[in-house]
């Protein structure tokens, strides 16, 4: 016979070879091999199976995974089978076959463990036609399994993904016992740097359940930041926000940028809530609060702010004026041609708290068009911060002096 390797790629997953077919007999064998290297996580899939559209998910189980059927109490241990592509089915199918196969000598010998077997083999034939829900787990630590998503790229309630650090135990088992005690046991702190937390709430737009994922983002040469990103499956509602991860700074930070090129536009802007973006050219200044703390380009920051002025509503519909129109679409006008390198102009970034951000294409060395000045707040801007009634010294002796 022949053997051929067939490189392909799932979607939403990776590639694996799958080796395959003789002409002679019609025998087909579909073991899979993972193209890619180990990954650095274990990974764990739960599917609840409620229906017979269920069963013919497709599955990627390496050789290393562990199958499990809590319901029946039943598990596939890892390296007892041959990576295979398959699917739901297809796993209770070979379970059955791999029972059946040596049935007939144990009726001969042992006749009790033999009519268990077939017991068990009966519930397991009873759950392809599902007539009531079960679990399907697949744990691999080598993280190169996969179960289909067969609503993809949009999350499938009836599916769990959860990723996890193998224990010493799994790597041995891997063969990576000993690249894995070289490696320094890593924080929480470290966890958090790499994974992206996941938590529930409300769409803000149509209150429809949702996810918000949560990641933490070191910027080059600035400071870690928090970048929260919200999409609405039910109204495609999509928002991104951004926390500062670190206090705000002893000094205020005024961040003038000269646009000379259209190339300016690709530069990083980190945007806080408490941050003021100005353009004299344009007589615009956009106060503290509007547009929430972004992470994004300068484009991004302009197209921003053309939609944010389109929105207004005095400035549309019955509450319009001709030259109220017409000084608005002059406005966006001059917008795109800055944005296109045709005028040049400032933007400067005023931030009280310290924490925004205007990438330097030079860093480490000095950039000639930004500007970063320190200041020292005044009375107001720490009022508005709320640190004029902010305590961190001596605040423990004083409250207990106060009951």
């Amino acid at each position: 016979g022949v053997t051929r390797l067939l490189l392909t790629r799932i979607s939403f997953f990776k590639e694996i070879i799958v080796t395959f077919t003789c002409d002679s007999c019609s025998w087909s064998n579909t073991e899979i091999q993972s193209a890619g290297r180990i990954q650095e996580q274990g990974v764990r899939y739960t599917l609840a199976v409620t229906s017979r559209q269920d069963m013919n998910q497709e599955v990627v189980k390496t050789s290393c995974a562990t199958a499990r059927i809590p319901e029946l109490d039943f598990e596939i241990p890892a390296f007892s089978q041959k990576g295979v592509l398959t699917t739901i089915e297809g796993i209770i199918d070979r379970a059955i076959a791999g029972l059946e196969q040596d049935q007939p000598a144990r009726r001969a010998t042992d006749e009790e463990v033999a009519s268990k077997i077939d017991e068990f083999v009966s519930k397991l034939k009873q759950l392809k036609e599902v007539h009531s829900s079960f679990t399907f787990v697949l744990d691999d630590p080598s993280g190169n399994s996969f179960v289909e998503n067969p609503r993809a790229p949009q999350r499938d309630d009836a599916l769990i993904v959860s990723h996890y650090r193998r224990t010493p135990q799994q790597a041995a088992m891997l063969g990576l016992e000993g690249e894995e005690s070289e490696e320094p046991a890593a924080g929480t702190a470290e966890d958090l740097r790499d994974e992206v937390l996941q938590f529930n709430t409300n769409c803000p737009s149509c209150n429809a359940p949702a996810s918000t994922n949560m990641k933490l983002v070191q910027i080059p040469h600035f400071k870690e930041v928090i970048i929260m990103a919200t999409n609405c499956d039910s109204c495609g509602h999509r928002t991104n926000e951004v926390k500062s991860g670190g206090a705000i700074e002893p000094q205020g930070t005024r961040i003038t940028l000269r646009i000379t090129d259209p190339s300016d536009m690709t530069r990083d802007v980190l945007k806080s809530e408490t941050c003021s973006v100005e353009i004299p050219e344009l007589e615009f200044e956009l106060g503290m609060g509007a547009l929430g703390g972004k992470f994004t380009t300068l484009e991004g920051l302009l197209k921003d702010i053309v939609e944010l002025v389109e929105r207004n509503p005095f400035t549309l519909g019955d509450s319009s004026t001709p030259s109220k129109t017409e000084k608005l679409q002059e406005f966006v006008r001059k917008l795109h041609e800055i944005a296109e390198g045709k005028m040049q102009a400032r933007v400067i970034m005023d931030d009280p708290a310290g924490n925004s951000y205007l990438q330097n294409v030079y860093a480490p060395e000095e950039d000639p068009e930004l500007r970063v000045e320190r200041y020292d707040r005044t009375f107001e801007q720490n009022e508005a911060l709320g640190l004029n009634d902010m305590r961190t010294e001596d605040y423990e002796s004083s409250g207990t002096c106060g009951r």
